[in-house]
């Protein structure tokens, strides 16, 4: 029950029109709960505010603020629309969920209902001294809340949309994710080890995109039935219906049709992906921005050595990761979740650029010292894979770069001819 009530929370509360509606009710409410403060003695304490002025100042929230709204929703379209062409389509999820906007639209029509509800109220005598003193007070302190809203909304759209801003903030969000595979790689589950003997096959029910899996639901589902489950899909995963979702092994007769149905209920398919669910989505989103850049009508070698830099940023996050595998907390002991390698993660974040920046010697040195830079960390997996992607991506160079003394230069900046050298 709990995670259906998170789901659809997540669910509607990335839409556009959720946070409106919110501070719409509580506009409303605010309104009119000013009303209440009229049966209490606070009446002969505090001055008599008249109607007029009380009026005055909701008429002008009124004429003003669905203009604003209006104004806002335009400038946000225009945003969602550059940043979707100068960065990826990828993005607009990302540039859709910004705080700040979402909250000044919010503020904005929230603002505008409390006006109108508040003057209806007001002009039929609904408010006694108390409480036309009290809805004083909430307008005033309403103004000010949307004369700051307004301010900050305004520096931020003047980047959101931006090439720059984007990148910042698919860096951030793929940062989080990450993190959270890095804390928890097998979604605090057991991973995969050895044979699975007498698995039965459990096939997927529908085509797209495993977005989440409740990993609590297919425990109790393991419990109630005495069941081993093997996931053959991690979010991100595109999956069809004659994919073997997962394999399942029990020491009871299992009634295979219902036990499908359950495992297919507790994995998420989607046509999309989800950048908080899938650690690579973010690294893929980036990369795409990379190859944009490096294309013959943008010829933007700049930006691709930016990427460069958000990815190299992001692998950086396994330096810190200290806690071994066999230390992690097991929560959900009869479930085995297949893992992430290492050469996936470099696929996503370098393989495309070296491709596309394969002539342009400034791109090629980057990436070569990218590499280089990540050979520190302390694992085995990622000082291999990077010595492997810098043969590799020098080899694309060899084929694309024509001038012999800019590959002499990379040569020696790459990662193996160091190691040749040692």
């Amino acid at each position: 029950m709990k995670q259906t009530i998170i789901k659809y929370y997540t669910q509607f509360s990335n839409k556009l029109w959720f946070r409106p509606l919110l501070f719409c009710v509580v506009s409303v409410g605010g309104a009119l709960l000013a009303h209440l403060v009229d049966g209490t003695g606070l009446k002969e304490l505090v001055p008599d505010i008249k109607e007029d002025s009380i009026e005055g100042l909701l008429d002008t929230i009124s004429g003003s603020m669905l203009v604003i709204a209006i104004f806002a929703v335009g400038s946000m379209l225009s945003a969602f629309s550059s940043a979707s062409s100068i960065a990826t389509p990828r993005s607009f999820k990302i540039i859709i969920a910004d705080d700040v906007s979402k909250n000044a639209l919010s503020a904005f029509i929230g603002a505008f209902i409390f006006s109108i509800v508040a003057t209806i109220a007001l002009n039929n005598g609904y408010y006694g001294k108390a409480g036309r003193f009290v809805l004083f007070l909430s307008t005033i302190l309403l103004f000010t809340v949307v004369i700051l809203t307004f301010l900050r909304w305004v520096d931020r759209i003047s980047r959101l949309g931006r090439l720059e801003h984007t990148i910042k903030q698919i860096e951030t969000v793929a940062a989080t994710s990450l993190q959270n595979y890095i804390k928890h790689p097998f979604l605090q589950a057991l991973p995969i080890r050895g044979d699975f003997p007498d698995g039965k096959i459990i096939l997927a029910a529908t085509v797209g995109y495993v977005q989440k899996i409740n990993m609590e639901a297919l425990q109790i589902i393991a419990n109630n039935n005495e069941l081993k489950i093997r996931l053959n899909c991690i979010p991100g995963k595109f999956i069809h219906e004659n994919f073997p979702l997962a394999f399942v092994n029990s020491n009871q007769e299992l009634d295979l049709s219902e036990i499908t149905q359950k495992i297919n209920n507790a994995i998420q398919i989607g046509s999309t992906r989800l950048f908080e669910e899938d650690p690579r989505f973010g690294l893929i989103a980036l990369t795409e921005i990379a190859s944009r850049a490096l294309s013959p009508g943008i010829n933007d070698p700049g930006t691709a050595i930016q990427i460069i830099g958000s990815q190299e940023r992001l692998l950086f996050l396994w330096n810190h990761k200290k806690e071994k595998i066999s230390d992690q907390k097991i929560v959900y002991d009869r479930i085995e979740v297949i893992g992430i390698t290492m050469e996936e993660f470099f696929d996503d974040a370098f393989r495309p650029i070296a491709r596309d920046g394969a002539s342009t010697i400034e791109v090629m040195l980057r990436l070569q010292k990218a590499f280089t830079s990540l050979e520190t960390i302390n694992r085995p997996d990622i000082k291999e894979t990077a010595l492997y992607y810098s043969k590799e991506a020098f080899n694309r160079s060899k084929l694309a770069i024509t001038f012999e003394n800019d590959l002499l230069t990379l040569k020696k900046q790459c990662l193996f001819t160091s190691k040749e050298k040692v």
